[in-house]
């Protein structure tokens, strides 16, 4: 599949700060979450932003975006449907834990309540993305139970490692111990989904081949022996992506090194040594490496996806 780079930053933006969402209401109800407002508002800015410049970006993928709120209608059938809705719902609770929380309007137990209902919608609509994609029979790489728990996981590993950072710049110790701890146990788990999420596509067999797509298979192998089109389409361009398998394990080291073996060594080695510039050089390093091996791995999701309509393009197995 064709790597969109805005459906990429879609994917990574909204997930990390569904995430952030997620463990802002861990701490909360932890008693850990601090009060200051000016954490607060940097805190909540930036997890409510990245979810927004996400699904904003999510749009421009569309043949006309300006049309997209329509699929809001077909929440019965669609899972990116679902997933529209489960966004629009989920600002509710997060606005209102935000609000409260940051401004003190209520008692600290009413704000832990909203956050806690806002971390599961906003891990309900990381569920309905990740079921756009693992729906899919026609694309086996994805329609899988990984497919799912990858969503599920990686949104808040990238969430954890940046509010481990918030923390330590603001200086809130006690919190910022907890995650961490939280943060190395996301890496390390997150690690093990991706590592089997390929384990399984890699040793997966071919769902379907060009014998079982065009029904000749009893004949013999099938081969095509022209193109069904003279020049480049939409199918091709979107569909018909490929990568080199040199290049995806290139990628697959740059997505474990610096998504996860940088980010666990930096977690670890501030959980060590917490104090002083060296802690926060490390929440730094292990903040951004981790966001550029996701990277990394969002596009390897996409390019090496294959979709069965390839079959009718030379594709021998899918």
């Amino acid at each position: 599949m064709h790597p969109a780079k805005s459906v990429i930053f879609f994917t990574t933006a909204s997930g990390a700060g569904y995430g952030m969402m997620v463990w802002l209401a861990v701490l909360a109800a932890l008693g850990l979450l601090p009060g200051d407002l000016v954490f607060g508002l940097v805190a909540f800015g930036l997890a409510l932003g990245l979810i927004t410049a996400g699904l904003l970006s999510s749009t421009f993928h569309l043949g006309h975006p300006e049309r997209a709120w329509r699929a809001l209608s077909q929440w019965r059938s669609s899972w990116l449907s679902r997933e529209g809705v489960a966004a629009i719902l989920a600002f509710v609770p997060m606005g209102l834990f935000a609000l409260t929380w940051v401004f003190g309007l209520t008692p600290a137990s009413t704000s832990m309540v909203l956050g806690l209902l806002g971390a599961l919608m906003s891990l309900a609509t990381v569920c309905c993305t990740s079921m756009i994609y693992a729906s899919l029979r026609t694309i086996p790489a994805w329609h899988n139970g990984w497919t799912i728990a990858a969503y599920l996981v990686l949104g808040p590993t990238t969430g954890a490692v940046i509010l481990a950072l918030l923390l330590k710049l603001f200086g809130f110790a006690e919190a910022a111990e907890a995650m961490r701890v939280i943060a190395l146990a996301a890496l390390f788990a997150g690690l093990a989904v991706k590592l089997l999420y390929w384990q399984h596509i890699g040793s997966a067999g071919p769902v379907s081949t060009s014998g079982t797509a065009t029904g000749l298979g009893h004949l013999g192998k099938v081969e095509m022996t022209a193109s069904p089109h003279d020049a480049e389409n939409y199918l091709l361009r979107e569909m018909g992506f490929r990568v080199a398998r040199k290049h995806a394990d290139k990628l697959r080291r740059i997505a474990l090194v610096l998504g996860f073996v940088v980010p666990i060594l930096c977690v670890a080695t501030g959980i060590v040594f917490p104090d002083g510039p060296l802690a926060i050089l490390l929440a730094l390093l292990a903040a951004v490496t981790c966001q550029i091996g996701l990277t990394a791995e969002r596009w390897l999701f996409f390019a090496e996806a294959k979709h069965v309509v390839t079959l009718f393009y030379g594709e021998q197995a899918v």
